[in-house]
């Protein structure tokens, strides 16, 4: 019987992150289960919240909020047990994250788990989701990581659930809009891949991180989420490695789980805003940037800036009453 752990990390939604566990505990899974839950300091309750009522979930308390690779690398770090300097958070001036936890660090018998998922708080998963996804992996040798078909509370599908890498090109479509004014065109709607029917199985080049099962050895062999991504391109970043490794990734639909995105970011929407537009500049120079020739990556960095000073102007158009951030 194959083994599944599912790393979701929590900040200050004691409430999605209860109604997502309510979700997975409500229909017994055939492969074995552990839920490990990393919450990035929330100051809502929410690990006493898990402890109450999910005993049976791991919980690892961050005192800081390091962001999305951050918080789930201190859960792969001990589930996997992976030591790897290249993604190591440095310590030296934080209290441990590790106090408060229910773990089994340290124990030489704890197994590693086959597979590995990344889910979001803010995700409904539907009986049968998780068996179907571990399935899929394991009917497909050659495949390293599988995503869902995640649908947003409107019930339209979420696009980040199956992507194309934003290489220099595929950002200019975007930047222009040319992937909106032509979302079947295979060439400009690469991104998004929005010329494909949602309901067609295929390969893909990244999933999103809000739901996406990974091969354990998979992410042994390519390291942990690159820390320099604080929320956002993260995924993205992992997907490049792991491709770069000779894996494929693919997109089965078959599989559905609900996505309530963005439930917690949009509280905070000026941080986010900065956060999404860092990830590109981060993901291009850390992928594209050296193979590109100087003038592309000049505009292509003058465009990020001009995108989110838009995104964040946009952000004070509503009555000061709406506006978040």
């Amino acid at each position: 019987m194959p083994s599944l752990a599912v790393v979701i990390l929590n900040y200050n939604r004691a409430d999605l992150l209860a109604d997502c566990l309510e979700s997975i505990y409500a229909a017994p899974t055939r492969c074995a289960l552990a839920i490990w839950v990393v919450d990035n300091a929330s100051s809502d309750g929410s690990a006493a919240m898990v402890r109450a009522r999910f005993p049976q979930a791991h919980v690892i308390e961050s005192p800081v909020n390091g962001g999305f690779s951050y918080g789930n690398n201190l859960a792969l770090r001990e589930l996997l047990q992976i030591s790897d300097c290249r993604f190591q958070i440095s310590t030296a001036n934080v209290p441990s994250a590790i106090g408060n936890r229910q773990s089994a660090i340290g124990n030489p018998q704890s197994p590693i788990p086959n597979y590995t998922m990344l889910l979001n708080n803010d995700t409904i998963v539907p009986a049968g989701a998780l068996d179907g996804l571990v399935d899929y992996l394991e009917a497909h040798p050659e495949v390293g990581a599988v995503g869902p078909k995640l649908i947003l509370p409107d019930g339209s599908l979420d696009l980040a659930c199956r992507r194309s890498f934003p290489t220099p090109e595929v950002s200019f479509y975007r930047m222009l809009g040319l992937s909106r004014l032509f979302p079947k065109s295979p060439r400009f709607a690469r991104y998004n891949m929005t010329y494909l029917d949602p309901d067609v199985e295929t390969e893909v080049d990244a999933l999103v991180g809000a739901c996406m099962l990974l091969r354990s050895a998979v992410v042994r062999e390519v390291g942990l989420l690159d820390e320099q991504f604080f929320m956002y391109g993260e995924d993205l970043d992992w997907a490049y490695r792991i491709k770069q490794y000779g894996w494929r990734i693919a997109y089965y639909p078959r599989v559905v789980v609900y996505h309530y995105k963005r439930a917690a970011s949009t509280r905070r929407a000026i941080p986010s805003i900065r956060a999404f537009y860092d990830a590109m500049r981060i993901f291009h120079r850390k992928h594209y940037a050296a193979t590109t020739p100087a003038a592309i990556n000049t505009l292509i960095e003058i465009g990020i800036t001009l995108k989110e000073l838009l995104a964040l102007g946009r952000n004070y158009l509503p009555p000061a009453a709406r506006r978040v951030g």
